[in-house]
């Protein structure tokens, strides 16, 4: 299964990627800052400026998700578009939705529901993407 990673077109990977650095980087700073802070209990601290880590830990991860599926796209042989937008539903909501829930479910996250629910539009839109892109350039 791994010889797989010499048949992936990497610069679809890095196309992928980078969807979810440019979607990260609008979605969480300018269209849900407030309700974000809220989920996790900050909504009344002040934030210090975020470091090197806050932008290159999530790149890194989505990194590591898009290659991820663009392994399991061609061992499974995904290539029609339809099969395509089904895998990528069935990651974002079955493994990065369902997985988001689960870190939120512990007593560090003050409002798990509210936190799942602003990030699942995320990673369901940006596997989606991905693996679209993935799917239609082999």
């Amino acid at each position: 299964m791994f010889a797989v990673l010499t048949e992936i077109n990497w610069l679809a990977v890095v196309a992928g990627t980078l969807v979810f650095a440019i979607l990260g980087g609008v979605y969480f700073t300018a269209v849900i800052p407030k309700p974000y802070a809220r989920a996790l209990g900050n909504e009344n601290r002040e934030l210090g400026k975020p470091g090197p880590l806050f932008i290159v830990g999530p790149l890194v991860a989505s990194l590591v998700i898009v290659v991820t599926s663009a392994v399991l796209l061609r061992a499974l042989d995904v290539q029609g578009l339809a099969d395509g937008i089904a895998f990528g539903l069935i990651v974002g909501v079955g493994y990065l939705v369902a997985q988001t829930f689960t870190i939120a479910i512990n007593p560090n996250f003050p409002r798990p529901f509210l936190y799942t629910a602003l990030n699942a539009p995320y990673f369901v839109v940006c596997t989606l993407a991905a693996s679209v892109i993935l799917t239609l350039w082999r």
